[in-house]
């Protein structure tokens, strides 16, 4: 992703963090845990692992890659509260992406169809890291396995 790309989403920080918010709220929460005023406690810390890891990506050619593991992380039982808090902040990140490549009219359109891949690569990649952490010790991990092994067996 451009430099001018990441510093423009990074002044965008309350405006994503604030989207980021009332999408959250509007989620279902499907656990104590999945409650959206538990959840923007991770904001900060989620925001800035998700620029520090675009400016890792700064003018490298890394849209194939982006591609490959652009897949959204499962969780075998669904109660994963990092489900909605990263498909919420996906979104947020997605919509300041799109304002900010608006108002750069001269971006070509393979660098805005790069930073897309890119900015999903990302925010991602962070997400499965989170949700597959949490759901190494859920308690619901194994009967939702065995349930889902039983259906496909059948």
């Amino acid at each position: 992703m451009q430099g001018e790309l990441v510093q423009a989403l990074l002044s965008r920080r309350t405006q994503i963090c604030a989207r980021w918010t009332a999408l959250l709220h509007i989620e279902r929460a499907n656990t104590a845990l999945a409650h959206p005023d538990t959840l923007i406690h991770l904001l900060d810390w989620t925001f800035e692992s998700i620029i520090q890891a675009l400016e890792l990506t700064l003018n490298r050619k890394t849209l194939a890659v982006a591609q490959a593991n652009s897949a959204r992380p499962d969780c075998p039982c669904g109660r994963n509260p990092y489900l909605y808090f990263f498909i919420a902040g996906e979104q947020a990140w997605l919509e300041a992406l799109v304002f900010t490549q608006v108002a750069m009219p001269k971006l070509e359109a393979v660098a805005r169809d790069q930073a897309v891949a890119e900015l999903l690569n990302v925010v991602r990649t962070l997400a499965r890291t989170e949700v597959e952490a949490f759901c190494s010790v859920c308690q619901y991990r194994e009967a939702a396995l065995s349930t889902a092994k039983a259906a496909a067996l059948a």
